[in-house]
């Protein structure tokens, strides 16, 4: 059976060139960073290289590089650092509704320490307007959170206005690129953000490592204390091979990324406009401003649960939404953010196109896509079927219109 993977949200393969540099950080060069003799010198000239190499993805100086265990550890930090560092400046906090439970289940944690939350709307297309922001700040307002990109629907914020309204209110403001970095050029002196997240494993780099880009004289309270690592903002012995992979894969994406995101984008255009010719199908998020390699579509009277294992059959891999939250069968809080209702929300289908991704593998999905969407049709539990549904009637937003 032919194999085809189309979640690259959810994690990357490791480049080959990544595993090759990890390698001898394993066995051969295994000091300690944080030690004097030569074994630890090889091993601090590697992470210090790491380091160079990632602040250079994003336009930053090497020492406003943190490393974290992953990018949620780097959420984490970012989002209560930032709220214990300035608790006696205030308690109020300012997100978009349509964060990575990364940052939402840590503001949830800091509402039962006092914080208080205004979560703000996006439009259909998941933007959240810099005006929603500038109407939320109060006097007692510390930070401010949204995300670079939106993780399950592909949207783009406009990040440089919101930051530009946080720096005027001298308010910390922070953004999460995880799943965008590596895929969008991101200059955090442009961008004008504080705190910024990034992850290893979206790029084509090895799981359980992250970072945080703090800009100089930005507060930050510590979550993790012991030996003072990492300027004393993440204490741990350094996990050395996954930082220098970190670091490779960090160059390659720089030096490639511009020839791989235009091919990307070639065939996710494609997808999306061969997936909108079935029946009552239409496109979730922003239809310019999303991610290179995003397709997230919504088809009215199915389960995107049974979608995917359907697909599965078929050797295709794909997903409803994000990979941190399916195992819940919760409704997506991002489509539901977006003005969906209950029914459609349960019919998506999220596309993410890798590298690899070539066309003849969007090919094989096209070809699979419509028959089983329509067997998924003829079975489905909602009332009326499908069929009555639709039968003399067009599709908007899960309303019937005769």
């Amino acid at each position: 059976m032919k194999r085809v993977y189309l979640d690259y949200a959810s994690t990357t393969p490791t480049d080959e060139r990544v595993v090759e540099a990890m390698k001898p950080y394993f066995s051969e060069k295994f000091g300690n960073p944080t030690s004097f003799y030569s074994f630890a010198q090889e091993a601090k000239e590697a992470v210090d290289k790491a380091r160079t190499e990632v602040a250079g993805l994003i336009n930053a100086k090497p020492d406003e590089i943190i490393f974290t265990s992953s990018g949620t550890e780097a959420c984490n930090l970012a989002v209560k650092g930032t709220a214990f560092r300035n608790k006696n400046k205030g308690k109020h906090i300012i997100a978009s509704s349509v964060e990575h439970f990364a940052v939402l289940e840590s503001l949830k944690w800091l509402e039962k320490h006092g914080f208080e939350i205004t979560y703000l709307p996006c439009d259909k297309s998941g933007i959240v307007k810099p005006e929603a922001i500038e109407e939320s700040i109060r006097d007692d307002t510390i930070l401010i959170s949204v995300m670079h990109a939106n993780n399950e629907i592909g949207t783009l914020e406009p990040i440089k206005e919101m930051a530009e309204i946080a720096e005027e209110k001298d308010i910390t403001f922070f953004s999460d690129a995880c799943i965008s970095n590596g895929l969008v050029d991101i200059d955090v002196e442009e961008l004008g953000v504080d705190l910024l997240a990034l992850s290893a494993h979206k790029m084509y780099g090895p799981k359980g490592i992250g970072a945080l880009f703090i800009a100089k004289g930005t507060g930050i309270e510590p979550l993790i204390h012991g030996g003072g690592q990492e300027r004393r903002l993440r204490s741990g012995t350094e996990n050395v091979p996954s930082i220098v992979g970190f670091g490779k894969a960090a160059d390659i994406a720089k030096k490639e990324m511009k020839s791989y995101v235009l091919g990307m984008e070639i065939l996710r255009n494609y997808l999306i406009e061969k997936v909108l010719r079935i029946e009552s199908t239409k496109l979730n998020g922003h239809p310019e401003k999303r991610l290179p390699n995003n397709a997230n579509f919504n088809f009215a009277f199915i389960e995107g649960e049974g979608l995917i294992l359907e697909l599965d059959f078929s050797g295709i891999s794909a997903s409803t939404g994000s990979a941190c939250s399916s195992p819940t069968l919760e409704p997506s809080h991002v489509l539901t953010s977006i003005g969906l209702p209950h029914e459609e929300v349960h019919g998506s289908l999220r596309i993410t196109l890798g590298r690899e991704t070539k066309k003849e593998e969007i090919d094989y999905l096209i070809d699979n896509l419509p028959g089983t969407v329509e067997r998924l049709r003829r079975i489905s539990p909602f009332k009326g079927g499908f069929d009555d549904y639709v039968k003399g009637t067009e599709w908007k937003g899960g309303h019937k219109h005769v």
